[in-house]
């Protein structure tokens, strides 16, 4: 059963992403153009820091699949992309390994194929120590994610109906394992409360991991009898998760990932530019690997890499950490949610210090 669900994710995930089923939040986020604010592409630095190690790319392959022959060789083919560009990616869940070991080899082909790379683990916050510590040490992994998924729970039609204990497996987890601990959503987005909770509870990173991208409400409604599309496109975008998040990502410490929705090399930019340490992509890469092979995702990746630096280069940030301070308008949905939650906006548009009137032009 849980082979066969795995399979029915990625068919439907797929189906997904060729109907373009997407939020347009990243749309909503425009970037201020300062006609002399360019430097040069080769002073552009894309390293950024994660877990006591040097990602040479500020985004990664998040976790998706496995657990089946036909996921494992998805896993095999994202793993050679990932060994050849350097990125960093997840696995998918692997609470399937833990109901059927012998599906241990479309994980641990993750780590064969991919010796040398940052590699996080995955499982549900339903796990325990135990499992947590042995799903590690099955791929080698840098770091585990935990995600969160009681909207996709709850459509699911055999998915679980206890939420409450979560919290504590959490931190159970996070105390017990010598690696990095990330809390992802699967896409629904995070608020600023629930990552203050997560601070509390030991986690390292979390992933906002927000609506527009895969939607497992919808995957888990399409196989069910009765249709149970009440829940499809439920809760926040990345960008809107983003801007609810900061705060509290600023007061606790918690760096922030974000997924969900990530089209292009130009949304990858405004994640960070709205302070996401990385960006996560799923779907899109998937349809890659699965169309046209490893090396098809190979130049995808490199091609994402210079549009990355080009574009950092033009809006005058030499790193990663500068993007923070690039000049943003907000509009549409994305305005309205900040308003409706209180949220000032205003500052995104002023933070290079090159506001109209000012020296600079």
């Amino acid at each position: 059963m849980s082979s066969s669900r795995k399979d029915d994710h990625v068919r439907l995930a797929l189906e997904q992403e060729t109907a373009k089923l997407r939020s347009r939040d990243f749309d909503d986020v425009r970037v201020v153009h300062h006609a002399l604010g360019a430097v040069n592409v080769d002073s552009v630095s894309l390293d950024v820091e994660v877990a006591d190690r040097v990602w040479t790319l500020p985004f990664y392959i998040n976790g998706m699949t496995g657990g089946s022959e036909f996921t494992g060789k998805i896993n095999q083919a994202l793993a050679i992309a990932a060994a050849e560009t350097g990125i960093a990616m997840a696995s998918g869940s692997m609470s399937a390994y833990f109901k059927d070991p012998s599906c241990a080899p479309s994980f641990t082909v993750l780590r064969e194929e991919n010796p040398h790379g940052f590699l996080m683990a995955n499982l549900s916050a339903n796990a325990s120590p135990e499992q947590a510590r042995e799903a590690i040490e099955l791929i080698d992994a840098d770091a585990l994610q935990i995600h969160v998924n009681a909207v996709q729970e709850i459509v699911m039609p055999e998915g679980d109906r206890e939420f409450e204990h979560w919290s504590g497996h959490i931190k159970a987890i996070a105390r017990a394992v010598d690696v990095p601990v990330v809390v992802k959503e699967v896409g629904f987005g995070m608020t600023g409360a629930t990552v203050r909770t997560l601070s509390s509870l030991g986690v390292a990173y979390v992933d906002v991991a927000g609506n527009g991208g895969t939607d497992f409400a919808r995957i888990e409604s399409a196989r069910r009898a009765d249709r149970f599309s009440h829940l499809n496109g439920w809760g926040q975008s990345a960008v809107e998760s983003l801007i609810d998040a900061r705060g509290a990502s600023r007061d606790t410490g918690i760096p922030l990932f974000a997924s969900g929705g990530v089209r292009t090399s130009l949304d990858v930019l405004k994640a960070l530019a709205l302070g996401a340490k990385a960006v996560g992509i799923a779907g899109g890469f998937l349809a890659t690997v699965r169309e046209d092979g490893p090396e098809a995702l190979i130049r995808e990746i490199r091609t994402w890499e210079a549009q990355l630096r080009s574009m950092m280069a033009l809006v005058g940030a030499r790193n990663v950490e500068a993007l923070t301070h690039t000049d943003l308008v907000l509009t549409g949905s994305v305005r309205e949610y900040a308003n409706a939650r209180g949220f000032d906006l205003s500052h995104f548009a002023r933070r290079s210090g090159k506001a109209s009137g000012g020296s600079h032009e």
